[in-house]
Order: structure tokens, then sequence, then C-alpha cells
């Protein structure tokens, strides 16, 4: 990483990286996503989140290559499964979709030679939340059912914390999404929670409060290298509207305090950017941030 470490033993496990490829990639030329393994090398990154948002279309032939690539560069890959994923969905075969679209996405990360699969829960829909929740919860249970049956438990499963109050997905939603099984481990996306909470993150102590709380539920082996998304998102009374850039003055969260706390607490997750456009830039920006904190 970067030069700023002393030697090895310094090194922390933490990982920056951007959310697809970015603005300034297409500018300057690059066009694959085996070519984004060398951007992101290139700019002092160290990981990737491939996003299958709209469906998993990709070829063996096309996830050896992505691995390969990736492989040579050093750099880790994650992925994104479909984002109609819902498993809150009062309707069985609907809900069966769901288990396809995350299993054929975790077939694919494995192909590609990564570890991590992020995921959107559920949706509330006309239920209540309590009944949204348990059947969630249940049909959690089933997944992992499929994953060990499928020998898949080698691989990290990532529900994310949601940004919009109709989404299942707070941060105490997440906890207990993650005491199903040690296969599930937090993606803790800190722009949803601040949107959903309409700006609750300001100080480094609105982080240390959801950190600690969530290491209390599910241990420290268990988020010590948890998954994480970070941008500033536009929100209003029904939460997310838009994800925004670090430009943004107005809506946050800010990282430099997440930074800080994620330093007191050793904890070592794998960070990525989903700012709208600048995500490598703004990946770039928190790897900084972070080593400044280090060496305070």
């Amino acid at each position: 990483m970067s030069e700023v470490w002393a030697s090895k033993e310094e090194i922390p496990m933490i990982k920056f990286g951007p959310s697809g490829n970015c603005e300034r990639f297409h500018e300057e030329g690059y066009e694959s996503t085996e070519e984004a393994a060398y951007f992101v090398r290139e700019n002092g990154l160290d990981c990737f989140e491939y996003s299958f948002g709209r469906g998993v279309h990709m070829t063996e032939k096309k996830a050896a290559s992505i691995r390969a690539a990736f492989e040579k560069e050093g750099v880790e890959i994650s992925v994104h499964a479909p984002y109609f994923i819902n498993f809150a969905n009062p309707d069985d075969e609907m809900a069966a979709k769901s288990y396809g679209y995350v299993l054929d996405s975790a077939a694919m990360l494995r192909a590609m030679g990564g570890r991590r699969l992020v995921f959107h829960p559920a949706a509330q829909g006309k239920d209540l939340r309590s009944v949204a929740m348990d059947r969630t919860l249940d049909r959690l249970k089933r997944l992992r059912d499929y994953i060990y049956l499928n020998a898949m438990q080698d691989l990290i499963f990532c529900p994310e914390t949601m940004g919009k109050i109709a989404q299942i997905g707070t941060v105490e939603e997440i906890v207990e999404m993650c005491k199903v099984d040690p296969v599930f481990t937090p993606c803790v996306d800190f722009g949803h929670v601040n949107a959903r909470e309409q700006g609750s993150l300001k100080t480094a102590k609105d982080y240390r409060d959801r950190l600690e709380y969530m290491i209390s539920e599910l241990g420290y082996d268990r988020m010590k290298a948890f998954h994480v998304h970070f941008s500033k998102i536009q929100y209003g009374a029904k939460g997310e509207l838009r994800h925004l850039t670090f430009a943004d003055t107005v809506y946050g969260p800010e990282f430099e305090p997440l930074a800080q706390v994620l330093h007191e607490l050793g904890l070592e997750p794998y960070i990525v950017s989903e700012s709208s456009g600048t995500q490598a830039d703004d990946a770039i920006a928190m790897k900084r941030m972070y080593e400044q904190t280090t060496l305070q």
C-alpha cells in the first residue's frame, strides 16, 4: 500500500477502491473490466466492486479473463448482486428468484477470484415491518442452506444497510440477519445510514456508537473485516434520493470521523466508494484521510 507504512508488520489489511468505473477511467481511454485492475492499482487503490445490478450476464470465459487481470495486479474484486433481490416478497415464486440472483452472482464471484458478495436484502412492501423482517430472516436461513449445499460457505455474503425508509436494512436489522449464520457479514453503507436517519452521522461518536453496537452483537472477529460502502447521499423525508460526490458540502456524511474510529477500534474493512462518477478519486481521498489518521 502506501509508502507511509514503515514495515509490512505495520500495514493494516484495510482496503480502498471504487464501485465500478468512474468518469476519469473512460476519459483516460480505458474500457474493459480487465483494464480496471490496472487503473485501480496505478491509482494506489486496493480493491474493486463489480456490479451485477441489472442481472448476472457474464460468461465463464469473461470471468476467467477478469480473474487473470486482477490477480496480475494484486487487486481484490468483490461483486454486488442484482438490485431487485427482495427476500421479504410475500410471493414464494418471486422470492425463489432472489435465491438464484445471489447464487448466480456467487458463482461468477468465485470464477472472478473474489470472495465478497453484497446484496440488498428486502423491501417492506405493504406488510407490517415485523412481518417483512421475519419473512426476510426465514428466507435468509434457506439461503444459508443453499450456500452450504453449493459448497459456497468459503465466500462472504454481505447484506447491506439501506437508504430508503421503506427498505429493510437498518443497522439493527442487518445485525439480526448476520446472526443467522457466520457466512453473513454486514455491509454498512454509511451514506445509506445517514440518509435514512436524516443526517445522523456527524461526529466520531456517531460512528463509534453504531460500530461498537455491531461489535457487541456480532463479536469483534465478525466485524474486524466487515464491508463498507461510502458516499455522500442526498436525502428527503423518505430517505435516500441520489448519490453525490465528495465535493458536496450539504448532505454528508464525512469520512474523516469514520477514519478516526476505524483506526481507534482496529477495524480493517473493505471500503468501496460509491460516489457518483468520482468513485476512484473519492476512494483515493478516503485512503489518504485514513493514512493521515494513523500518523496522528
